[in-house]
């Protein structure tokens, strides 16, 4: 177990100011940690500078597709990348520095022991969140919530995006059939491992608002979340998950 293979997963869209910092952050956090930015064409010269880092570190890859296509497909993509490459722990992270690299050597320590570690804003319900606005702590708080009551997923942040899995997870959750694409792929992702008899631990994070670059919350991604939970309710009383 103390040969894992870590790779931490960083989808980016325009985020070419805060590329640079949060992949020395991670790379800082733990020496068996590799990172891949999977890049959807950023207009920005993310890709090209994702690229460039790819090239100065060996530790560092990099991805890039067509176009925006959103944060599941990206994360679908940086998964199957990492699974046949043979890494045995696989995480997820955002590139605007809100979630924090210095929890990774615990998440990785508490992995061998759970297939599945979330890293969690109101774990103990408590809020640990620096520099939201209301409204979005308002939505944040009340989706995991609903998520929470809709399908039974025992997780109190249930929408967190700073998350790390164990390779046989998801090879059992069968990537191909996940369908989320915006926030909702957290929700699906965490539910379809837990219907697979993988139990998830949280463990407490701070995060906090991105400086610079802007969000990539819309009407759209919530929506898509407020009927997503219950497509996978019924799907799982059907047996069709």
């Amino acid at each position: 177990m103390s040969e894992d293979r870590v790779l931490v997963v960083i989808p980016t869209y325009n985020e070419r100011d805060n590329l640079p910092r949060i992949v020395s952050m991670v790379l800082e956090s733990h020496p068996q940690v590799e990172i891949l930015v999977v890049d959807d064409n950023s207009p920005d010269g993310t890709g090209l500078l994702a690229a460039a880092l790819a090239r100065d570190n060996p530790r560092v890859h990099a991805l890039h597709r067509e176009g925006k296509g959103g944060l599941g497909a990206a994360y679908i993509a940086g998964f199957k990348w990492g699974l046949e490459r043979g890494y045995d722990i696989l995480f997820e992270m955002d590139a605007d520095l809100s979630h924090p690299p210095d929890r990774i050597p615990a998440m990785i320590q508490l992995s061998r022991t759970h297939p599945v570690v979330l890293g969690s804003r109101y774990v103990g319900r408590r809020v640990n969140v620096v520099n939201w606005p209301l409204s979005r702590l308002i939505i944040s708080v009340f989706g995991s919530f609903y998520a929470r009551v809709i399908t039974g997923l025992p997780v109190m942040d249930a929408t967190g995006g700073f998350n790390c899995w164990r390779r046989e997870v998801l090879e059992a959750v069968s990537l191909d059939r996940v369908e989320s694409n915006g926030y909702a792929f957290q929700i699906e992702l965490k539910f379809r491992a837990w219907r697979k008899g993988f139990q998830p631990v949280e463990v407490p994070i701070v995060f906090t608002e991105r400086e610079t670059g802007d969000s990539k919350m819309s009407k759209k991604i919530v929506l898509e979340a407020v009927w997503k939970v219950w497509k996978l309710r019924l799907l799982d009383l059907f047996g069709r998950l």
